[in-house]
């Protein structure tokens, strides 16, 4: 285990009606990003980029849907019954998973930083936020 994986807590988090759970190796304060692309804009997504390894499906597995759009590397992933997008797999990162910060029960969040992710400049977008989704 490397000092930054020591620095992590464990939070857990699901969809709306609680038939999605999950939890997610994270620092108890978190750099979130604002995205301004469709989607997040429509739906105020805040997102924590992990890698998947950081990531774990508790339940509800059978109650998610898929949604894909332009260019489908992106896979939006929602509770069929309450509509709620907890995580997805990032068209950025399409070996991590983004968890909604929006979707975390807040007792293990000591605090929550949001920066501005300029979708129109994605490349440079990327990375300049690539040290938030380092192993």
């Amino acid at each position: 285990m490397n000092a930054a994986t020591n620095d992590l807590s464990v939070h857990r988090g699901g969809c709306h009606c609680g038939r999605v759970r999950f939890e997610v190796d994270a620092p108890a304060a978190i750099e979130a990003l604002e995205c301004h692309c469709s989607i997040c804009r429509m739906s105020g997504y805040l997102h924590l980029i992990v890698p998947a390894s950081r990531f774990r499906l508790l339940s509800g597995g059978d109650a998610l849907v898929d949604y894909t759009f332009n260019t489908g590397v992106a896979k939006h992933r929602f509770c069929r019954h309450c509509g709620i997008k907890p995580f997805y797999v990032p068209r950025s990162h399409p070996d991590g998973i983004d968890v909604n910060v929006r979707c975390l029960d807040p007792d293990t969040v000591s605090a929550i930083t949001v920066s501005f992710f300029d979708d129109a400049d994605r490349d440079r977008a990327t990375a300049a936020v690539a040290h938030l989704t380092a192993s």
